[in-house]
């Protein structure tokens, strides 16, 4: 070997080890790349294992996205599977390895951890009864326990996360009478309770029985005991509680760790170790909203870590860029996705903020087709900073938290969003599309032309004297009334404003909000105290479940 050749060893394929390995070969062709990956399988889709197991996926293959071989010939990579190493000597800069004849050693002029996360798994009574999914093996494991059980046979997937919620539904899909259970009063932790009361519908539709705010305690033969003592049937448990950072191997190398167990690096992806890069799940990211250390397992973070720490190695000019934690889950044909902070962490970072709820349709509604959804924008109140987006339905949601995604890393402010230039035709959206819709409504309240009051301050504002007014058609109200409430429909306000108090305060709602706001301005300018319920009736009933 030539000795002034550079060697550069990478721990942990998939997403993160694997961008790093291949774009280094792209950056030098000389360069000697090691890939050693603990499990059997150092390059596949993880994200699609939930989707083999429901049949979405029908060949296993098609998870296998490159082979030791197929890297080998277009690359040139020494990639190495079944190969774990099991310590870091710093001073020599060599690595550990077990491999099937015993131990390895390997010396490094740059090492890049890429280890990922690992299932958290509780000390629980049973608890090793239980399946959980991370790996090709994993999926392997709870294929063939699916082999073995009769149809109709009870699953229980404890755990309200991605996984947990895809598991849920392909194993629903193949015939399998699935609970769910979620310490939590909700799933989907980025979600607020009422945009995650969406998805609680649509898993009860698709025939998942959910226990909320259950945690579990044990696991028996063919059940499972929860922590308030209700027992559900379940002939195979698979836990999917959340992950943790894989940073063992960085502990015991005496590399700086957050508190939450993440690997710490700088800008450029480097260790406490000058030497030593971390990528991937196991690493603390900065979020970009505070600034702060955060945990973020997601595959587009760790494949742009990995290009990143390779263009740092080459030499590049490079440093990462903080995160907004953009997610996106398909479920039972609904569609749920949120970027930023949501209400429930503002509240608990004290900052100030307004919210924002819409029920657009996700094209126009005369083209046949069109659903609804409903969309909601956290925004500061003092400088219109976007600070998040959450939305659901059953089409077009994920374009429009990718362009409130889109506005927010490139500095736009809420009111900005009125203004952008979107893609238009009656199939595929509005002449107003639901993101300007979001844009006009934060500039009506920044600008004072609405004060709205949210779903969770309406009954504090009617035990305090306000009046509830309802204005929508006496059939809507009939059908769906909020108590207390009293009907005056939007076109007969101005005919029966004298039966309103000039001095009580009032709150209107319609449907969604749009002839609230309608009423609103009318009333304030004949003199009243008036505030829209924003979302109308449909975010306080979504609430109410």
């Amino acid at each position: 070997m030539n000795q002034a050749q550079k060697t550069v060893v990478i721990v942990g394929g998939v997403a993160g080890g694997m961008s790093a390995a291949t774009r280094l070969r792209r950056h030098d062709e000389s360069m000697r790349i090691i890939v050693l990956e603990k499990s059997g399988y150092v390059s596949f889709a993880n994200c699609g294992l939930p989707y083999y197991l429901g049949g979405v996926i029908e060949e296993r293959d098609s998870l296998l996205l490159q082979t030791p071989e197929s890297l080998a010939q277009r690359f040139e990579l020494d990639v190495r599977v079944n190969s774990e190493v099991l310590s870091i000597d710093r001073a020599a800069q060599a690595i550990d390895v077990k491999i099937a004849a015993g131990t390895e050693t390997l010396n490094y002029d740059e090492l890049i951890l890429s280890p990922g996360a690992t299932p958290f798994v509780p000390p629980l009574p049973g608890v090793e009864q239980a399946l959980t999914l991370r790996t090709v093996e994993d999926v392997d494991a709870i294929m063939a326990r699916t082999h073995e059980l009769p149809s109709g046979a009870s699953v229980a997937v404890v755990g309200g996360g991605f996984v947990g919620l895809e598991v849920a539904e392909n194993l629903s899909h193949r015939g399998f009478h699935v609970s769910l259970v979620e310490a939590a009063p909700h799933v989907m932790a980025p979600l607020d309770t009422e945009i995650a009361a969406l998805v609680h519908r649509a898993l009860r539709d698709g025939g998942v029985d959910l226990y909320l705010g259950e945690a579990l305690a044990e696991i028996r033969q063919s059940k499972i005991k929860l922590a308030s003592g209700s027992e559900v049937p379940a002939d195979m448990v698979i836990l999917a509680i959340g992950v943790r950072p894989d940073s063992r191997l960085a502990a015991g190398a005496g590399l700086a760790l957050s508190e939450r167990g993440g690997i710490l690096v700088d800008e450029h992806m480097r260790t406490s170790d000058p030497h030593i890069y971390a990528v991937g799940d196991a690493v603390e990211k900065r979020d970009a909203l505070s600034g702060q250390g955060v945990l973020v397992a997601l595959a587009n973070t760790a494949n742009l870590q990995g290009r990143l720490v390779a263009d740092v190695i080459a030499g590049r000019p490079v440093a990462q860029r903080p995160v907004r934690g953009t997610s996106i889950l398909g479920l039972f044909g609904m569609t749920a996705a949120s970027v930023g902070w949501n209400e429930r962490r503002l509240k608990q970072e004290g900052r100030d903020y307004r919210a924002i709820h819409t029920h657009p349709s996700d094209h126009a509604g005369y083209y046949p087709g069109a659903s609804g959804m409903s969309l909601k924008l956290l925004v500061d109140s003092a400088t219109d900073e976007i600070l998040g987006a959450q939305g659901v339905g059953e089409s077009g949601v994920d374009k429009r938290i990718d362009v409130i995604a889109t506005a927010m890393a490139g500095g736009l402010r809420a009111s900005d969003l009125a203004e952008l230039e979107l893609a238009y035709s009656p199939q595929f959206g509005s002449a107003k599309d639901p993101v300007n819709m979001l844009g006009y409504i934060n500039r009506n309240i920044r600008d004072g032309l609405v004060q709205t009051v949210q779903f969770h301050e309406l009954q504090d504002e009617l035990d305090a004297g306000a009046l509830l007014v309802d204005v929508r058609t006496p059939g809507e109200f009939t059908h769906s009334p909020i108590p207390g409430a009293v009907n005056i429909e939007l076109d007969a306000l101005r005919e029966r404003l004298g039966e309103l108090e000039i001095d009580r305060p009032i709150i209107v709602h319609c449907q969604v909000g749009l002839r609230g706001y309608l009423a609103a301005r009318i009333l304030n300018q004949h003199g009243y105290q008036v505030r829209n319920l924003d979302g109308g009736w449909k975010t306080w009933n979504s609430a109410q479940q």
